[in-house]
């Protein structure tokens, strides 16, 4: 079994194999594991994008998925994180797809035999997110090399900007950022921080970001000024380069991190960048199920394809 638990777990090449495999998906490639497979999604942080995402990858992979609720589970009943998860490894199930408030609780998983998918942990890391914007960034460029991408908006309390970041710059990108003093990640150098007005100037993709205000101490920002300041309106959307998209992971605040009148315009990529998670997702499954290094020679192709 072979975890994802941050970017750094994946090489490269191992990124771009993912890539190459999510696009077969997405043209109609057919696998299935071999032997009947059970995997479960615990998510103890609400998400729509994500659960599903991964729900219906599982069934068209033809994975058999074990029902489970935090909210009527023994979790209600103190039950640990990891006590939950070695319980579901000794029923049988394969992998275990995890979303948990607490930064790196995956740490306190490392003797459980499944594979474990993380599916956001607290402000840290959001792999799968990461690897739908890098196969959504690619379909539009081939190359990650030298494009400008900024990064806008709740930079400290992003788990999607810390993924994105890191992988970028590994993959040629430039990355910057654009936030309010309040929201910014003192981790990143001062001169990696640029003004709105050049963000969307000079930039290839411009990633926007969620607020999260459940992650926030202190009481909401003004929405209708974030937006004046930070937000993607009409007029900036006008001064925007040739060929340069705007992303999200979502939920998006309308009218907060960007104009409704702009989430399904000609630049945005928000609802390809949801189509492409699923077929990502079917590829990190996949990837965690075969035992193999290189998998395709394991590949159990089915000539017919049964819809969830």
């Amino acid at each position: 079994m072979r975890h994802l638990r941050t970017m750094s777990d994946l090489a490269n090449e191992e990124i771009m194999a993912l890539i190459e495999e999510a696009i077969e998906f997405q043209q109609g490639k057919q696998w299935t594991p071999e032997k009947q497979t059970f995997v479960a999604n615990l998510f103890y942080e609400s998400s729509t994008r994500t659960k599903c995402s991964f729900e219906v990858a599982e069934r068209r992979l033809g994975l058999q998925v074990l029902p489970f609720e935090v909210s009527t589970s023994s979790v209600n009943k103190g039950e640990s994180l990891y006590d939950t998860a070695k319980t579901l490894e000794s029923l049988g199930v394969s992998a275990l797809v995890i979303r948990h408030p607490e930064e790196e609780y995956f740490n306190q998983l490392h003797t459980i035999g499944a594979a474990i998918i993380n599916g956001g942990d607290g402000c840290g890391n959001h792999p799968t997110q990461s690897l739908l914007d890098l196969m959504t960034i690619f379909q539009e460029f081939e190359h990650f090399g030298k494009l400008k991408i900024t990064i806008i908006g709740d930079i400290r309390h992003s788990r999607v900007a810390r993924s994105n970041a890191e992988v970028l710059e590994r993959l040629g990108a430039k990355v910057r950022f654009v936030a309010p003093d309040e929201w910014k990640d003192n981790s990143y150098p001062k001169e990696a921080y640029i003004t709105m007005e050049d963000a969307i100037q000079t930039s290839d993709v411009v990633m926007l970001l969620r607020i999260q205000h459940e992650r926030h101490h202190s009481g909401k920002t003004g929405l209708d000024a974030y937006h004046q300041e930070y937000g993607m309106t009409i007029q900036r959307e006008k001064e925007m380069k040739p060929n340069s998209i705007i992303m999200h992971p979502a939920p998006i605040n309308r009218g907060v991190e960007i104009a409704s009148e702009l989430v399904e315009c000609e630049r945005s990529r928000i609802f390809k960048q949801m189509e492409n998670g699923l077929y990502m997702r079917m590829a990190v499954l996949k990837r965690a199920l075969t035992n193999n290094e290189g998998g395709k020679e394991h590949d159990n192709i089915i000539k017919e394809w049964e819809m969830a």
